[in-house]
Formats: C-alpha cells, sequence, structure tokens
C-alpha cells in the first residue's frame, strides 16, 4: 500500500544564529532577516495604579528596561507627559480638581491620546508588552481600559503601588516631583505644598483594587514600598516574570561596582576566552583593587566572581569572603576559544563577517551569542536587584551584559560598550536610571576592545550573497556528489573580496 503521508518538511541552519530553519522546495520559507518572531503570549497591556508620589513611575522604567533587557520589546506610556506636552505650562493643582471639568475633560483626551499609540505600538510595531503610566485610580477609568484592551485582543495585568508612609512619600516627592517640569519655576516649599494638594484631589475619588469586587483581574499590588505583596491570577509566562521582578526590586540607597579580573595570560597574547592566570600586571591591579575597597569604607559588601581562574586570583588577593557563580563565566567562544581575531578571520572568514553584521545575535559556533549571555545572566541582575553592596569581578562581555541592563542600552549597543581592564566602574541608583562612575587603578593592560567596523552596502550584499549561497549548497549537497562539487569561499571584509570557486 502507498504511503500518502506528507513527507516533513527539511531543515537548514541559519549560518548566523546557529538555528534551524525549515524549508520548501529547496529554499528557506523566509530569510531570517525578514520573520519575525512569534511569542505564544499575545500582547500584554501593564496598567498602573495608585495615588501621586508611589513610586508608579519608578516601576513603569525599571519594569521596561528589565523587559526590553531580557528580549521582550516594551514601551512605557506615561499620560503625564502627554499632559504637559498638551498644555505646555502647568499653573496649580486647581488642574486636577474633580470639580474642574475643562481639567477633566484634557486628562481624558491625554489617556485616550496614549491608549491611540498603545495600540499602534503593539499592533503595527512589533512591541509585546505596553506600561500604561498613570494614575488610574477609579474602577471607572480601568474598565475603559480593560474595554480598550478586549477590542484590540491584549492582557491587562494591573501593577497597583500603595503606601501610607509620610516619610517614603515626602522622599519621593522632593527626589523625583521637585525635578519635574511641572515645578521649574518654584521653590522648594511652594512645589511641596502643591503636589500635596494634587494628591488631595484623587485622595476622595481612589477605589484601590479589591480582593473581592477585582478578583477577575490579573495584578500585583505593592504594599509600603515591598513591605507585603498581593498577587492575583497571573495567566501567564509574561505576567510571572513580572511578578517575580517586581518583588525582587528594593529602593535602599546601595552602590553595585563592577570591574573585570586583572589582565589574563591569554590577554596579552590577544587571544579570545581561555582560562588563564593573571600576568605580573593583572596581580599588581588585584592588589591596587583591594586597597580601593577598603579606602570606600562599604558595609556588608559581598564579592561574586565567575568560576575562571583569573577572576578568582583578583578577589582572593582582597582576602574577603567570596562567592563564585558559574553563570558569571565569559562568553564561551566555542571553536574560537584561544584564537586571536586574525586567527578567526583568517579560518572562519565567514564566521568573522556574520559576528561583524550581528555582533549581540551571532553565536559563535558550538558556543554562545551576546543574545543567550543575557539570558544566562538574568539571575545574577534579579539577586543584584535583591541585594545591597556588591562587587562583581567578571569579564568583558559579561560585564557589558550587566551594563546595559543598569543603564537602559540597546542590543545593538550592548556589544560595543567599553569595559577596559584594571578599571572599576561604581553604579549608584537613582530616581529613573543608574550614576556612573568610573575609577581607573592606574596599573597599565592591554587594550581588549574592538571597535564597531563600518559596515557598508558592498559588505552588506556580499554578506547575503554568502549567506544564501550557503543555504544553496545545503540543499543541493545531499544531490551532488562530492567528486563533483568543490567549493571555496574567501572574503575579506576589509578589502570587500569575495571569492566563490
Amino acid at each position: 500500500m502507498e504511503d500518502k503521508s506528507p513527507n516533513p518538511r527539511e531543515l537548514t541552519q541559519n549560518p548566523l544564529k546557529k538555528i534551524w530553519m525549515p524549508n520548501k522546495n529547496g529554499l528557506p520559507e523566509k530569510h531570517i532577516s525578514h520573520r519575525r518572531v512569534c511569542m505564544t503570549n499575545c500582547p500584554t497591556l501593564i496598567v498602573t495604579v495608585g495615588l501621586p508620589a508611589r513610586g508608579k513611575t519608578y516601576i513603569s522604567k525599571k519594569l521596561t528596561r528589565y523587559l526590553n533587557w531580557i528580549g521582550v520589546p516594551t514601551r512605557e506610556f506615561n499620560v503625564g507627559q502627554y499632559r504637559r506636552e498638551f498644555m505646555k505650562i502647568y499653573k496649580s493643582f486647581e488642574f486636577f480638581r474633580p470639580d474642574n471639568e475643562e481639567g477633566l475633560k484634557i486628562r481624558r483626551q491625554c489617556a485616550s491620546a496614549a491608549l491611540n499609540d498603545v495600540r499602534q505600538y503593539l499592533t503595527e510595531e512589533g512591541g509585546q508588552v505596553a506600561v500604561f503610566d498613570a494614575t488610574n485610580t477609579t474602577r471607572e477609568r480601568r474598565g475603559t481600559i480593560i474595554q480598550f484592551a478586549e477590542q484590540n485582543g491584549f492582557k491587562v495585568f494591573f501593577v497597583e503601588s500603595v503606601c501610607e508612609d509620610p516619610e517614603v512619600i515626602q522622599e519621593n516627592i522632593v527626589q523625583v516631583k521637585l525635578g519635574s517640569p511641572d515645578y521649574t519655576n518654584c521653590n522648594t516649599e511652594e512645589a511641596v505644598e502643591d503636589f500635596m494638594k494634587r494628591i488631595k484631589c484623587y485622595e476622595n475619588s481612589y477605589e484601590t483594587l479589591d480582593e473581592v469586587s477585582d478578583r477577575e483581574l490579573s495584578y500585583i499590588k505593592i504594599i509600603d514600598v515591598g513591605q507585603r505583596y498581593l498577587v492575583n491570577r497571573v495567566l501567564d509566562h509574561i505576567q510571572s516574570r513580572i511578578v517575580y521582578y517586581l518583588m525582587n526590586i528594593h529602593i535602599t540607597p546601595r552602590s553595585i561596582y563592577l570591574c573585570r579580573h586583572g589582565e589574563s595570560e591569554l590577554n596579552v597574547k590577544g587571544r579570545i576566552g581561555g582560562d588563564s592566570g593573571l600576568t605580573t600586571r593583572g596581580k599588581e591591579f588585584a592588589k591596587k583593587l583591594s586597597q580601593f575597597i577598603q579606602t570606600q569604607n562599604i558595609q556588608d559588601l559581598k564579592v561574586w566572581t565567575s568560576q575562571m581562574k583569573r577572576t578568582i586570583q583578583t578577589a582572593e588577593a582582597l582576602d574577603v569572603p567570596y562567592e563564585q557563580w558559574k553563570v558569571l563565566n565569559e562568553i564561551d567562544a566555542g571553536v574560537c576559544e584561544e584564537l586571536m581575531y586574525e586567527e578567526i578571520q583568517e579560518n572562519y572568514p565567514l564566521e568573522f563577517a556574520l559576528r561583524d553584521q550581528d555582533k549581540y545575535r551571532y553565536r559563535y559556533p558550538k558556543g554562545e551569542s551576546y543574545e543567550d549571555l543575557v539570558q544566562r545572566l538574568e539571575p545574577v541582575i534579579m539577586e543584584l536587584e535583591r541585594q545591597e553592596n556588591v562587587l562583581v569581578i567578571c569579564h568583558q562581555a559579561v560585564m557589558r551584559c550587566l551594563l546595559a541592563y543598569f543603564l537602559d542600552k540597546t542590543a545593538e549597543e550592548l556589544p560595543y560598550l567599553k569595559c577596559p581592564l584594571h578599571a572599576v566602574l561604581k553604579l549608584t541608583p537613582v530616581a529613573y536610571g543608574c550614576k556612573v562612575e568610573s575609577i581607573s587603578l592606574n596599573v597599565e593592560a592591554v587594550n581588549t576592545h574592538r571597535e564597531k567596523p563600518e559596515v557598508g552596502t558592498n559588505t552588506t550584499i556580499h554578506f547575503e550573497l554568502i549567506t544564501y549561497f550557503c543555504l544553496f549548497v545545503v540543499f543541493l549537497f545531499p544531490l551532488i556528489s562530492q567528486e563533483e562539487l568543490v567549493v571555496v569561499i574567501n572574503w575579506n571584509p576589509v578589502s570587500n573580496v569575495l571569492i566563490i570557486i
């Protein structure tokens, strides 16, 4: 009996990411650069809830930064910013009075404009998560947002921040709100008084998320800056990650110190990866690092290293307890471990060119990409958010990934962040970002930074030609005997010379 079952689709490996792609009639169904990642979850709309000065914008910005860092396209939509653009000049709290019809009309228009932008971002621009940052203190307003989400096929997750501690509220007003464009020309006392009256305008109509009335909604309620949490109906993976992240962040003042290991023997030889020990200058840096840490008088400092020899040797000189993390190991260069860049270009010209085309997503053969490394480092970020003062002694690629999180850098910027040997970066979280201080410990070292290459049109064309040619060979090779097909590819990305024989 004839077997009429359909044949399984053939697979071919994408040369950039080293992932397998289905093909049809001997050709890829769609080139990888034109394919949009299909995620299981439909778009999510995160909606903040709470009175003014409760940290909603702080939460929104941190959450947006985190989700973008782990690869979930996210954008924040702050309704207050829409109002400032509409009004240009803020006069006083009178605008927010519940009986101010003109003010109510403008605020509704601004909320509607923000939601329209949310719709465009999630349906047309490839966004996966939108954060709608506003007070949203009434059930009526939240009902309008839920209706909007249902009409557009979005899931809704509410994040409510409740705080009754007057000291926390006062500190938030002074640190954040006084720097707002609303109070550019006000003295401190006038600004604080006006903002307190603005809060009063919301208090009478504030309807908090309720365990009974809102039991069908998905939400997390953060009480007194993380002293307690109430979580209700977490429905999917994205919501679960949001909850986990928000339950780990805190606002306690602290500093995070990032540095690389001391100069290693392979650094001096210009070879990447490996597990070599420190040079004489590397050991000198370790001593200087110990002296620097002592001068900082850091309370309860925790020290983390990778499990590689050069970071452990650096930490040993500090003469303090330290913890080894395997996830802090340097990016795995696979078959390119311990090679110089010139050797990679000579022995693996296609791989060398592919990496220059998209350094963040490029995966070394039998190794990792920066994208892989970010996923590997997520537990480190979570623990850094939980802890207070920490010194992380790590590696160039690892440090770039950690730094990109705290400085909100894009995937394109991340692989080219400068993280020199024998320098310490002190990161101090502030209201809506991170203050960075770079401290050189004045010990000479080789420069391991490789600048982003200028990739011109001809190079891009050659990259596309090589990619398609490789796919062509992969598909046809099983049909042609090895005696009939001999292929030699030689391409110098610097001179833009491509030879295929």
